[in-house]
């Protein structure tokens, strides 16, 4: 039943968007109809698949990255105070420089392959996966702390049965944003400098003027993109399976 909504929230997207051209009889190098996209993307989809391929390396290895960094990064926050203070403005500083800034640096130190864009989407991921893992290992309940403490539990006993659990469901949360923006930065590399994948192929289809075939990019990465996120989000709900989900609307 999940999957129904998104079908036809697309399919309303696409009628609306045959509509406009239609009714406004919009150029097709400006806004091309969705046959024409269809059309284009069943014409090169060898390209395009070979194109995609490239991106989701990229996006994958940042995602994998991004989480490696941004868990270890929480862990020491969370159990080395004076790390604290090195680490966090790290975190704003990933944050306060904007991608697009640090892609043309990235590409002049690492050049134009695989390596600065798969840096940018980690870039990108690092933040939201520290901070939410690192507010759910901080917000982990004292009374639990305090009764394996006095068990004289070790450390890492109350790590992995105590706090790592309490903490999977912010860690979860941070991961799903995570996803959700892993496609940015290897998109942005692209642009700025590559010999493949989507944002590359859009770019060069942006200066042709082939707009369907732009288009066309564009809805594969859409589809990469959110099969993706619904993939790590199916995954996230069957390793943390024991948490309840409440619905606010039934809240008194």
């Amino acid at each position: 039943m999940k999957f129904i909504r998104p079908v036809i929230v697309f399919i309303g997207i696409i009628i609306l968007w045959q509509l406009i051209v239609s009714l406004t009889g919009v150029a097709p190098f400006i806004l091309p109809s969705p046959v024409d996209v269809l059309t284009i993307t069943v014409e090169r989809i060898d390209i395009l698949m070979g194109h995609a391929k490239i991106t989701i390396i990229e996006i994958l290895l940042g995602l994998i990255f991004g989480t490696i960094f941004g868990a270890i990064s929480a862990l020491i926050m969370s159990y080395y105070r004076p790390a604290r203070s090195w680490l966090l403005p790290v975190l704003v500083v990933t944050q306060a420089i904007p991608v697009f800034a640090l892609a043309p640096i990235l590409v002049l130190w690492l050049g134009y392959g695989l390596l600065p864009k798969v840096v940018m989407a980690t870039l990108i991921i690092y933040f939201p996966v520290t901070a939410a893992f690192y507010d759910g290992l901080r917000r982990t309940e004292t009374g639990w702390l305090d009764l394996a403490q006095t068990m004289r539990a070790s450390k890492y006993n109350i790590l992995r049965q105590i706090r790592l659990p309490a903490a999977m469901p912010a860690f979860a949360s941070g991961l799903r944003v995570a996803a959700a923006v892993a496609p940015i930065g290897a998109v942005v590399g692209e642009w700025v400098g590559s010999s493949a994948g989507l944002g590359y192929y859009m770019l060069l289809m942006n200066g042709q003027v082939q707009t369907d075939a732009m288009f066309a990019a564009l809805f594969i990465l859409a589809l990469v993109a959110t099969t993706i996120y619904f993939t790590i989000d199916s995954l996230l709900r069957r390793l943390i399976s024991w948490q309840n989900e409440s619905d606010p609307s039934h809240a008194t």
